[in-house]
């Protein structure tokens, strides 16, 4: 048995639920590896889940991605050896941890050029971006593009990864201080969505233009203005709530305002397979390694300060990325 440190819920609600507490965690079983995690990656999803907004069974540990070494194998596993660095993102709900057991055909090699820091900053919310822009709607050259919450993890990556591929890009923050965050992150306009006008200032950064595509996480405070800002045929990309959930709407609205398409897409479904994790994880390195995908850390926190880091995120203080320490 190795000692250990996870996260662990016994109740769902606000970050107080959270608490870090010793285990002994067993050798791996077959097909299992065993990691001592050096980075955990924090995603909003976290949040909806601990507050049970997207309910979990409880008790629960929490969080979905981190990097490690790999210090031990079970029986039948191929591919990995100890001291590799690995990473996963879809190996069932425990990220929050020092040490863990996950199926190794849910493990990624980590590229010698990308740090443990950086890979647990970028990979989920990169992995998130890939499929919207290589998936969801292929961005190309010329294409207009609104991406709301532009300067949060998942903003700035999909921002910049739009831009890179020749896209005109308007983002949109929740307040004007996030609004450099967003520009840095290559919006070519930046917008802030709590003013009731901002549509309008859409169509003024565009020159009247509407989007091909909106890709929008925020949901209950942007959404029915997303539909306005879509172009004829367009497609709007509801992948978050962080407001709230989205109006309910009838789906005729969608053929008055231009026939759109609407999709709620999600991460995991992308990544169903090892075959479609292997091949959508190359390609997540192949754009940081191209600088299609750029990396800013927002906060690091000790995994101890785990529930500062959720009421960090709930509170919109941090501008990129936030990652925890063991």
């Amino acid at each position: 048995m190795k000692k250990a440190r996870a996260v662990s819920l016994s109740e769902l609600g606000s970050a107080d639920v959270i608490k870090l507490i010793d285990i002994e965690l067993p050798a791996p079983a077959k097909g299992e590896v065993q990691i001592r995690q050096t980075a955990i990656g924090f995603n909003f999803i976290d949040v909806y889940q601990r507050s049970g907004f997207y309910p979990l069974e409880l008790p629960t540990g929490l969080g979905h991605e981190a990097v490690g070494v790999v210090e031990a194998l079970g029986e039948d596993v191929s591919g990995f050896k100890v001291g590799d660095r690995v990473m996963y993102m879809n190996a069932g709900i425990g990220a929050y941890a020092s040490a863990r057991n996950v199926a190794a055909d849910k493990l990624v090699p980590v590229p010698s050029n990308v740090s443990d820091e950086v890979a647990a900053a970028v990979f989920f919310k990169a992995m998130t971006a890939q499929y919207l822009v290589q998936k969801t709607y292929k961005v190309k050259a010329g294409d207009v593009v609104l991406v709301h919450a532009a300067a949060g993890g998942v903003g700035q990556i999909l921002a910049g990864w739009a831009k890179s591929l020749g896209a005109f890009v308007v983002g949109t923050v929740g307040s004007q201080a996030k609004a450099a965050a967003a520009k840095e992150a290559g919006c070519d306009a930046v917008l802030d969505y709590s003013k009731p006008n901002w549509v309008e200032d859409f169509l003024k950064a565009t020159g009247g233009k509407k989007a091909n595509v909106v890709y929008d996480s925020v949901a209950k405070d942007t959404f029915l203005g997303s539909l306005d800002c879509t172009a004829p045929f367009g497609m709007v990309a509801l992948f978050g709530a962080a407001s709230g959930p989205a109006p309910e709407i009838q789906p005729e609205i969608l053929n008055k305002k231009g026939c759109l398409f609407l999709t709620r897409p999600s991460v995991f479904p992308h990544n169903a397979t090892p075959a479609l994790l292997q091949e959508n994880a190359r390609a997540v390195f192949d754009a940081i390694a191209k600088g299609q995908v750029k990396v800013k850390i927002g906060a690091t926190f000790p995994l101890e300060q785990a529930a500062d880091a959720h009421r960090a995120a709930e509170g919109r203080k941090v501008m990129g990325a936030i990652v925890m320490i063991p």
